[in-house]
């Protein structure tokens, strides 16, 4: 069944229209609560593929199936009404034809609400975005880094340093003139990064590239401190509550090994008081 509409959330044209005018805040989401917490504060809200890192333990994005990215992207749009909802297609769900990638990319947005697709790829996915554009499915384009593809990019490096920063800016062209709404750059250099956000007519979004694009975004168990694998040196730490949340587990166990949890504020007596 199809997430029932949210009012007021903008669309991709909205979010293009942002561009130069005010920074654009967005968060991942994976949960229902979550969602409501952001919802006023974030233009949009992402279900990232990084769902399969952050909440199910896997080690890369590999891994996440379409009906993950469904089942998250459902919750997250219960907990929305005035962000816009755009959500990842996972690995393998777009690669190989942009018939296969139509497909997939209707499934989610009618399973799931979402108002846009975000795609990782740059000059070789230009195809596939244009297809799925002018068949109505608004594109959201990711290049830099593209976590989908770090078997090929030998793990989670820096792009576009010296020699391939002509690529990277190829990239980013590719994906625009294809009608992609806005792009991802995702672990680009400040200056390449403040230069693809000069040049092009969509919004950039960065992700360790530069205070200079368009707008940011961050995975948000990383920026509150839930997820502690690691910690990338794009990420800045605005409240750690991880360790936080640790203890009050720690003390929640003494108190119930001690029998001082629960007390009697906690239970219930045998009769119900009176109403005298």
């Amino acid at each position: 069944m199809s997430a029932t509409a949210r009012k007021s959330a903008p669309n991709a044209d909205d979010i293009r229209a942002l561009k130069g005018q005010t920074p654009i805040v967005s968060l991942t989401a994976y949960t229902t609560p979550m969602a409501r917490l952001m919802d006023a504060h974030c233009d949009f809200v992402l279900v990232g593929d990084s769902v399969g890192m952050v909440l199910h333990g896997l080690s890369s994005t590999l891994s996440v199936t379409m009906e993950m990215m469904i089942l998250h992207g459902k919750a997250v749009a219960r907990g929305l009404q005035s962000a816009m909802m755009v959500i990842d297609m996972p690995f393998s769900s777009y690669e190989e034809s942009p018939e296969q990638a139509f497909r997939n990319a209707a499934r989610l947005m009618a399973e799931t609400g979402a108002a846009a697709v975000k795609l990782e790829g740059g000059i070789e996915m230009a195809e596939t975005i244009r297809f799925l554009v002018k068949r109505g499915i608004p594109v959201m384009a990711h290049i830099g880094l593209t976590p989908q593809s770090i078997n090929t990019l030998g793990g989670y490096k820096v792009q576009g340093r010296d020699a391939q920063a002509d690529a990277v800016i190829a990239d980013a062209h590719a994906v625009a003139d294809a009608g992609a709404f806005s792009v991802v750059l995702e672990k680009v250099p400040q200056n390449l990064a403040d230069s693809i956000t000069a040049e092009l007519a969509i919004p950039t979004i960065g992700i360790g590239a530069s205070a200079g694009c368009d707008g940011q975004i961050l995975v948000v168990d990383d920026m509150l401190g839930f997820f502690t694998a690691f910690k990338p040196k794009f990420v800045k730490r605005y409240v750690d509550l991880g360790p936080a949340a640790e203890a009050a587990i720690a003390e929640y166990a003494a108190e119930v090994r001690a029998r001082t949890f629960p007390a009697a504020e906690h239970v219930f007596a045998d009769q119900a008081p009176s109403k005298g």
